[in-house]
């Protein structure tokens, strides 16, 4: 895609402590690089510490803006990034639970990444869905109604998912595609 094709398209990552590191910086990455404005939302102010391999330490990101004040209206799209904690954080900040909530029901693209998927599974988005995400939240999935596939990237409407950090390259065209066209 040609640098500019989101200028003036503006998305949100949401993510938490022990968010995996990759899978926010590189959709982020691909995001900028196509001319999109990108914030960094979270449920605490300062910054939030990354992973990598969901063990080690791997720096922290700036957080743009909490989740409480911000309002899916204001975005094109959605981006929820994984590592285990990450999600897990997530899932008990009714703010943040309510945001991905409200995102997914506006119809505007929602993309989440390995243990991402958790997080629309505690805002109850998924019945009906096709998703994939890491092995070992597929139960998760399944018991929130989803069809769980195991695939590069699944798209289900504005859904649009991956399995882990092997899948970046597809999950970055595919949410870049979505922005594109939000």
């Amino acid at each position: 895609m040609a640098n500019n094709d989101l200028n003036g398209k503006k998305v949100a990552i949401l993510a938490a402590d022990g968010v995996e590191r990759v899978e926010l910086e590189e959709p982020r990455k691909a995001l900028q690089q196509a001319g999109a404005t990108v914030e960094l939302l979270s449920v605490k102010e300062g910054e939030i510490e990354a992973k990598e391999s969901d063990l080690n330490d791997a720096g922290s990101f700036s957080v743009d803006r909490l989740v409480a004040d911000a309002k899916p209206s204001e975005y094109d799209a959605l981006v929820l990034p994984g590592g285990t904690v990450n999600p897990d954080k997530l899932r008990i900040d009714s703010d943040a639970v309510a945001f991905v909530r409200d995102f997914v029901q506006s119809g505007r693209p929602v993309a989440a990444i390995c243990h991402g998927p958790w997080t629309l599974v505690e805002a109850g988005v998924l019945q009906g869905r096709t998703v994939t995400s890491f092995p070992s939240i597929r139960t998760d999935l399944r018991n929130a109604g989803a069809t769980v596939v195991d695939e590069e990237v699944s798209i289900d409407g504005n859904l649009i998912t991956s399995r882990n950090p092997d899948d970046i390259p597809a999950f970055c065209e595919a949410v870049v595609k979505a922005v594109a066209q939000a």
